[in-house]
């Protein structure tokens, strides 16, 4: 039997690592157990915004779309590097909201929540604009407001990161495969990615396992007693770049529904996202030919250079697992977070909290308010401190991200300038441990594929449990969008000979 933990904590997604980041932090012992690589479910697959939600206005969902709009600027912030300042334009299509009707939820938006950093809304002309230069001449007024966007594989990552920092475990390709509640704690079994066995103890257990929750429930023996899960699958297409400014558009659509088209990896656009409700195995979810034509529909309704099927160079789903609120419409589900605390009949037993819903956007809310809803149960009455704790990689003077790139361009002038402020989009002040030593790029290694060198790929391995390709091209980075399959392959090559030369060295 294996050490007893005051908190296990099952799913390695933004919740699960959000919530041990908070638990260890509070003093506790964590264990956090993901069955895949972090990130690799609903976590990496979102619109990649951290935003109050302007459309849960129309859903009268006022508590969650204002403790949204505070959070944006608190996790800025902690994370410079990785999230900033995304201004939003809202063409006004006749057809649809009217403008004192945009003009009405925009003045919520700007109120409901202190701003120090982003700008209000405001009106804006498209005729002769930058703004206006890739729509249809129809669309002649506006309106812009601010959100900001987000890295959200990497700040997962650095969520489990900075929980390791305080002292929690960390183990990826590590799943629950049963829990079985004693008297005053819980026996987990765990499989590891090798196949071996493991026993852990635990005070208490958090289900943050996502579109798996439900199953997590049945595995504690509890399925009588599990919430209403509903998936939702939301989709996402990539095409070259549809606009030259770096605003990003919302688009409007006749069944009440928007998409983003957002500036993404420099040479594309994101576009997205659908409401599609789902069934399948989360594991193995995949865009629909339908939701393809509708995005591409959707925004065509606004570009004057209309988009094809021939323009969508990848393109991603991810399965959101919301509290089943019987809402028919799957766009109108609350993407609220609920939490369902299990303590047995008596309320004395070892205690099982079940998250259900929730966004990248409240995340860090979400982690204090279930260490709030476990306090009584662990005994542990340490305070809140996320709130003004940086993540790791951005503690940069004053939050200050274009002074710390000036800063660096004179300490690595012997980088690339693309390379470098990739890596300091990637890794903030970390970027100095990734490069080590080096004074020239020969120093870093060999580059394995474009501007990706070895001294990269091991400092991910060791510090960011990178253990594949794929958790490199598609999640730490997402330097897989503009290779080659050929290019691909290379830096697949490259692990398997890592590992066969860490089986040689054993």
């Amino acid at each position: 039997m294996d050490k007893t933990y005051d908190l296990l904590v099952v799913g390695g997604g933004i919740n699960g690592a959000g919530i041990a980041r908070d638990a260890a932090g509070r003093g506790l012992s964590v264990l956090l157990v993901e069955q895949r690589d972090l990130a690799s479910a609903t976590s990496s697959s979102s619109t990649k915004l951290i935003h109050g939600g302007l459309r849960y206005l129309e859903h009268y969902e006022f508590r969650l779309v204002r403790e949204a709009l505070q959070e944006r600027e608190v996790l800025l912030a902690a994370a410079p590097h990785i999230i900033w300042p995304l201004t939003f334009v809202l063409p006004h299509h006749k057809g649809l909201r009217p403008q004192w009707m945009l003009r009405a939820g925009l003045f919520l938006y700007d109120h409901l929540a202190k701003r120090k950093r982003l700008p209000g809304s405001k009106a804006l002309s498209l005729t002769g604009t930058p703004e206006g230069s890739p729509l249809k001449p129809q669309y002649t007024r506006a309106f812009s407001y601010s959100d900001c966007w987000v890295d959200d594989a990497r700040l997962v990552v650095l969520n489990a990161q900075d929980a390791m920092a305080r002292g929690a475990e960390i183990c990826t390709r590590t799943k629950c495969t049963s829990l079985s509640r004693q008297i005053d704690h819980w026996t987990a079994e765990l499989t590891q990615a090798d196949g071996s066995q493991r026993t852990v103890k635990a005070r208490a257990i958090v289900n943050a396992a996502g579109p798996w929750v439900t199953q997590m429930v049945e595995n504690a023996g509890l399925g009588d007693k599990a919430a209403g899960l509903r998936l939702v699958k939301g989709s996402h297409i990539i095409v070259p770049r549809t606009h030259d400014h770096d605003h990003c558009y919302i688009f409007q659509n006749d069944d009440g529904r928007i998409a983003f088209a957002i500036p993404y990896q420099r040479d594309y656009s994101l576009i997205g996202t659908t409401d599609v409700p789902y069934d399948g195995d989360p594991a193995q979810v995949k865009i629909s030919d339908q939701e393809v034509d509708y995005l591409l529909d959707l925004v065509n309704g606004y570009l004057a250079t209309p988009l094809t099927r021939d323009d969508v160079v990848w393109d991603y789903s991810g399965v959101r697992p919301l509290y089943d609120d019987k809402n028919a419409n799957a766009s109108a589900v609350t993407r609220d977070y609920v939490f369902d605390l299990d303590t047995g009949t008596g309320g004395t037993a070892p205690a099982i909290l079940s998250i259900y819903g929730g966004k990248i956007t409240t995340y860090r809310r979400l982690a204090e308010h279930a260490m709030q809803k476990l306090a009584p149960v662990l005994g542990n009455k340490a305070p809140d401190w996320t709130a003004s704790a940086t993540l790791p990689g951005g503690d940069m003077a004053d939050g200050d991200y274009d002074r710390f790139l000036g800063d660096l361009r004179t300490e690595f002038d012997w980088l690339p300038q693309p390379l470098l402020e990739r890596l300091a989009r990637c890794y903030g002040t970390a970027i100095r441990t990734v490069l080590g030593t080096a004074t020239s790029v020969a120093q870093l290694g060999q580059q394995v594929a474009p501007n990706l060198y070895e001294a990269e790929l091991h400092y991910l391995i060791a510090n960011e449990w990178a253990c594949d390709a794929d958790d490199v091209l598609w999640r730490r980075t997402k330097l897989g969008l503009g290779m080659q399959p050929d290019q691909i392959d290379a830096v697949h090559h490259w692990f398997a000979t890592q590992a066969r030369l860490g089986q040689a060295a054993q």
